[in-house]
């Protein structure tokens, strides 16, 4: 697992992220958010406005974003809620960066349904590239996690990259979803398995056999 712990507190810090505010277009999603819960309940948007504030630092870095403390103390403030309650959040859920991460937040999947399928494989070739747990590379691209189930055992093993899941993956395979992003390029997201629509069983379908080429909408036909 990550070791989940703050980015110090440093006089560089608060010259870097001290006047954090939403820009435009994140203010008003911001006030999107709050208004779907009543009066005096504007706290429970919290995690929907740590999102919005982690993704306007990655616009701002060329990353996926993380949440320097000046950043969630302006969330605080926001809300109107003590500081240490935003921190409480953000520590909790894995989906916010708590230090700077690279242009491409890896997380590999460890646990039990991946890892036996291969998910040690899958960290050797984050290995051949230089990316460590815990760490970023030198030249800024990979940052690399190790983390618990994200709910894709029926394609293990997979791999979250930024916002996009990658499953059914061989070494071959997650090496050329690496090469595609290092490229510039936009790999296909979900099952890597040519054979494989989304995560149906592998082989003839007993059932839902209209799903393997395309999505298909069942329920007129209930």
């Amino acid at each position: 697992m990550a070791d989940r712990h703050l980015e110090p507190d440093t006089p560089e810090l608060r010259v870097r992220w001290g006047g954090f505010a939403f820009s435009k277009a994140w203010d008003a999603k911001a006030k999107t958010a709050i208004a779907k819960y009543p009066d005096g309940r504007q706290r429970s948007a919290v995690m929907a406005l740590l999102d919005f504030a982690q993704r306007q630092v990655g616009e701002e870095t060329g990353t996926q974003g993380w949440l320097p403390i000046p950043v969630m103390e302006y969330v605080a403030r926001y809300l109107d809620m003590p500081v240490i309650r935003v921190v409480e959040v953000a520590t909790f859920y894995f989906m916010y960066n708590l230090v700077p991460v690279g242009k491409f937040h890896v997380q590999v999947c460890g646990t039990t349904p991946c890892m036996l399928r291969g998910s040690d494989d899958i960290m050797a070739v984050c290995a051949k590239r230089g990316m460590h747990k815990g760490h970023t590379t030198d030249d800024g691209m990979w940052t690399l996690t190790e983390v618990e189930c994200m709910g894709n055992c029926a394609s293990a093993p997979m791999v979250q990259i930024n916002d996009g899941n990658y499953e059914d993956l061989t070494v071959e395979r997650f090496d050329a979803v690496l090469d595609a992003l290092a490229a510039g390029k936009t790999p296909k997201e979900g099952t890597q398995d040519p054979e494989r629509h989304t995560v149906e069983p592998v082989g003839a379908l007993s059932s839902l056999q209209q799903m393997v080429k395309a999505n298909h909408d069942y329920r007129g036909e209930w």
